[in-house]
């Protein structure tokens, strides 16, 4: 039985009918199994780095460092390593590549195609990984889950976006982060257990045990339908109109339907949408999603989430306790996003994003208060209890970003662009962000090595700053229907507006209409 709630008000003041129906609900929960994938590859790369059988077989060099202390060196360096970091990083750039290419396919293939290509490649990488006798099988079979991981990114939202009825867009967009976080528990308790697993192997059933969410999400993309806009833009208008009919519980889908046909229309006359991103009424757009992608990574929450445990055993904690200290952390991290599911229609994107500024900033600035005072440079000697307290603050940390930045990050980008570059938009989204992730991923273990607890310092004057650029440049869009967001929001909003203006839109499409405009006048009045 569908559940209904108050329509949907879209172009020009009409009223869109729409019922929260079962095959939406399926259908996203299917879709947003990507980010389960997403989020264990994320949390299981830690936990497997900071297990000795895994450093002696691959990175002799840090198991050494870890294992027999030097006097002369600190401890912050001890899992300082290139090798090692790329093993964690590689995913990402190779999701960069992969985006370029997911872009094209989800434009011309279709959303749930391109969910099926990242599954995959996810079964790919997973069995090269689990599989690995030496480094070189390792990184490709990163790789591999990395091109998964860029076609994942690409598709998952956009199918979220678009399938979803606007009031409940931001709550099942988020379904996407849920995942992720979801993904980065289970690892973090598959890593606490597969480590006490006698003779050395319990890391290949780690890295193995990521083909349960890589099948998941291959079964998901066979059962679930293409959104109506994806079959609207490659020509399938009947389909797209009996796709529309069945998400949205009515038959009364004609006026939504029309928006999108029209919607598609201005979007198959722009030729290069990737160019197209550059002209001026698009550049707001462009700019908060490349903030936000930027802002998300230089928050330093995946630097906690990928070397979680390496941290906290850098930090004082024994091996186990640093792994249940970071599945304590990703607990939190899931309990949190569903607090931006229940909040984020109803408060608004603005109101979570600058609370969990304050939050984010404090927390980092009591722990570098903290190890800076309490723990020595050769010494990972941490009391009881003020281990126990920086756990906390983490968890402070954490839960503040995955009810903000963490979903908002994603959601926010996915729902501003117009349809014409709503595939190329999340391209440069995605791009960007494993752009950065690769940059901290791969740099985070030698940071902590140079700046000491200063590293979260670095992270909490980020903070600061995004949550200045939240309060002046980043305009709500609660419960805003996609296609109505230059109307009422960036023509609307103090700053943004000024690339708005009647002249900013008399390019390509629009001059092309005004001269078909003057030729049909002329021709009238001659006749």
């Amino acid at each position: 039985m569908a559940g209904g709630f108050g329509p949907t008000t879209g172009g020009n003041g009409v009223v869109f009918e729409a019922k929260i129906t079962p095959i939406v609900i399926i259908s996203c929960i299917m879709a947003a199994t990507g980010g389960l994938m997403f989020g264990y590859d994320v949390g299981v790369s830690g936990g497997v780095t900071s297990m000795n059988p895994f450093l002696k077989k691959f990175f002799p060099a840090v198991y050494h460092k870890k294992n027999t202390p030097d006097a002369n060196q600190s401890f912050y360096c001890q899992y300082d390593n290139q090798g090692l970091q790329l093993f964690t990083s590689s995913l990402y750039l190779a999701a960069l590549v992969a985006t370029f290419f997911a872009s094209h396919t989800t434009r011309q293939l279709g959303r749930r195609l391109t969910m099926l290509i990242a599954g995959f490649f996810f079964i790919a990488g997973v069995v090269l990984n689990a599989t690995a006798i030496n480094l070189a099988m390792l990184i490709i079979g990163r790789i591999l889950l990395g091109c998964g991981v860029g076609f994942a990114n690409q598709a998952v939202p956009l199918f979220l976006s678009e399938i979803a009825p606007t009031q409940i867009r931001g709550a099942l967009n988020i379904l996407f982060q849920l995942n992720v976080t979801i993904g980065i528990l289970f690892a973090e308790l598959i890593n606490y257990g597969t480590e006490k697993i006698k003779g050395g192997w319990g890391w290949r059933l780690s890295l193995g045990l990521a083909g349960v969410p890589a099948c998941l999400l291959t079964v998901g993309a066979l059962i679930v339908t293409d959104t109506p806009n994806s079959l609207v833009e490659r020509g399938r208008l009947e389909e797209g109109k009996a796709v529309l009919r069945r998400i949205r519980g009515t038959d009364n889908i004609e006026p939504e339907f029309l928006e999108l046909v029209e919607a598609s229309r201005i979007a198959k006359e722009v030729k290069h949408p990737f160019r197209n991103l550059l002209k001026r009424r698009n550049r707001p757009q462009l700019v908060i999603a490349v903030a936000m992608q930027v802002f998300q990574q230089f928050t330093g929450i995946n630097a906690i989430m990928f070397y979680a445990p390496v941290l906290f055993s850098t930090l004082g904690f024994g091996g186990s306790a640093s792994l249940y200290s970071s599945v304590i952390t990703g607990a939190v991290n899931v309990l949190s996003t569903v607090v931006s599911i229940y909040s984020v229609d109803k408060l608004g994107r603005r109101i979570l994003l600058l609370e969990a500024g304050v939050q984010m900033f404090f927390s980092q600035v009591i722990i570098a208060i903290l190890l800076g005072i309490k723990v020595k440079d050769q010494s990972n000697n941490l009391s009881h209890g003020y281990a126990i307290f920086v756990v906390i603050l983490v968890c402070t940390f954490v839960s503040s970003f995955a009810w903000s930045w963490g979903p908002l990050g994603w959601l926010i980008p996915s729902e501003t662009f117009p349809l014409e570059t709503r595939s190329a938009g999340q391209s440069v989204t995605v791009c960007i962000n494993m752009l950065f992730t690769f940059i901290i991923g791969q740099a985070f273990l030698s940071m902590l090595c140079k700046f000491k607890f200063g590293i979260f310092l670095f992270f909490s004057g980020w903070v600061l700053i995004m949550s200045i650029f939240v309060v002046f440049l980043l305009p709500e869009t609660k419960n805003v229907p996609i296609e109505e967001m230059t109307e009422r929001v960036w023509k609307k909003h103090w700053f943004w507006k000024r690339f708005m203006d009647d002249e900013s839109h008399l390019d390509g499409i629009e001059v092309n209409a005004i001269k078909d405009g003057k030729s049909n006048t002329q021709t009238n009045g001659s006749a």
